[in-house]
């Protein structure tokens, strides 16, 4: 049996120190074997600097930033170890991954013995015999993004592993204390940044994060143990079921996705009101005049809105030739027009 462990939390919120402390508690209270993968490690600092387009290579990898394929290239690397472990296969680089990224994780394995255990699998197709016991992979990042982290869900459902997720809870002037005191502390404006941008897990909405516990981090000591114990094993007696269709995730993305869309299409009206206002007031329209011109900007915009929230943006395009495949581009290039036409009744009557 295979677990998959996502371990994530604002950067010094205590992930790593809680990591540690899981792979020495486990093996002894547990009888499980369990390894970590530390994202800090594996993915080298410079997939996260800016490249100059001139430096950029010819290729599939122009379509993500280097921090993005590092990212997938790991998650392939380990599925190719997961299948070796799992089907007796011997071990071998995935296909899309770089000499490097395998090299790493294939370091990263052979420390804790990963290697070793996957070699001894090699022609042994019957599971049930395979291994000592329960092996648990402890996935160490921020995976600030609930995205990042149901990328690992999806690989546990594809292989019926089980899955389960420790978020590590910490008020940020303490993570920005302890990363000033870190060797090679991060920028205050990237762990501010994160912090307005993290998800934490949503266990009303999410059947997929069910499996999940929210810690309040304490300085490297496991409080909760029995309970992060508890939760390990109740995951690892109940794997992801492959044909898992999870209607509710689907849905969510589908809400999220259209409240994101309405958003942003509210944001670039408003923008045109402003500066329509604005030119209005230039060119001398009465000041009675103004706020019929408010109102009925404003109306506009809310008919459009209302529109795109019942899917029905594409009549409301103007011009055919013009359609946009950004559905919030094209409700703000049909409010542009409409609005122009609404003003110039004021200017030429």
């Amino acid at each position: 049996r295979v677990g998959l462990c996502v371990l994530s939390g604002l950067p010094a919120a205590g992930k790593s120190t809680l990591a540690r402390a899981l792979s020495h508690r486990l093996p002894q209270s547990a009888g499980w074997t369990c390894a970590l993968l530390t994202y800090d490690e594996l993915i080298p600092p410079e997939a996260f600097a800016l490249r100059k387009p001139e430096m950029e290579p010819a290729g599939p990898s122009l379509l993500l930033p280097r921090w993005k394929q590092s990212r997938r290239e790991l998650l392939q690397c380990l599925e190719s170890f997961l299948r070796a472990l799992l089907s007796g296969d011997p071990l071998s680089a995935p296909p899309a991954a770089t000499q490097p990224a395998w090299e790493r994780f294939l370091a990263c394995c052979r420390r804790q013995g990963l290697l070793s255990l996957a070699e001894s699998r090699v022609g042994a197709r019957d599971r049930t015999h395979a291994g000592s016991g329960p092996l648990y992979l402890i996935l160490d990042d921020n995976f600030y993004y609930q995205s990042m982290r149901y990328e690992v869900y999806q690989l546990a459902r594809k292989y019926s592993l089980s899955f389960c997720q420790l978020f590590l809870e910490c008020p940020l002037e303490c993570c920005l204390q302890r990363n000033r005191l870190r060797r090679h502390p991060l920028p205050d404006e990237t762990i501010c940044l994160m912090a307005r941008k993290i998800e934490m897990p949503d266990l009303k909405k999410n059947a997929w994060e069910q499996n999940s516990l929210i810690l309040t981090s304490v300085d490297g000591t496991l409080e909760d143990s029995e309970q992060i114990i508890s939760l390990l094993a109740t995951a690892l007696e109940n794997p992801v079921k492959q044909n898992e269709e999870n209607t509710e995730q689907k849905e969510a993305d589908r809400a999220r996705c259209a409240a994101s869309t309405v958003h942003q299409a509210d944001q670039m009206c408003r923008r045109i009101i402003s500066q329509t206002m604005k030119d209005a007031k230039d060119k001398n329209i009465l000041p009675s005049e103004v706020k019929s011109l408010a109102e009925e900007l404003n109306k506009l915009k809310g008919e459009l809105l209302e529109d795109l929230r019942q899917g029905n943006h594409l009549k409301s395009q103007l011009c055919p030739q013009k359609q946009h495949s950004d559905p919030a581009a094209g409700i703000a290039s049909s409010f542009q027009q409409e609005a122009t036409n609404i003003v110039n009744k004021y200017i030429f009557k």
